[in-house]
């Protein structure tokens, strides 16, 4: 999805990065080895993330204790536009 832009407004980033790895347990995010997350990559909205997202959860499906996660980079980098909603991106099951 495109962001939409007017003379007066410039296009914010909303990057958000896509990794997992083993938990320790199910109920939790603690990842078992760090040394081994797989990073997925940084993507420039919720859209293309979670598009990335589910082909990575869909390859370990069969691992219950394999994790995905979104993590949205723009909010961390800008927390004071976190409280504000962006229209044109949906919430996000991280």
């Amino acid at each position: 999805m495109r962001q939409k832009t007017t003379p007066d407004t410039v296009p914010t980033q909303r990057m958000h990065l896509v990794f997992g790895g083993e938990l320790t347990c199910l109920n939790g995010h603690e990842f078992r080895d760090l040394n081994h997350l797989d990073i997925v990559g940084v993507f420039p909205n919720y859209e293309s993330a979670f598009v990335a997202w589910k082909a990575a959860a869909q390859k370990t499906v069969d691992n219950a204790m394999m994790r995905y996660v979104i993590v949205h980079l723009h909010k961390l980098l800008e927390p004071d536009s976190a409280t504000r909603p962006h229209a044109n991106e949906a919430a996000s099951t991280s």
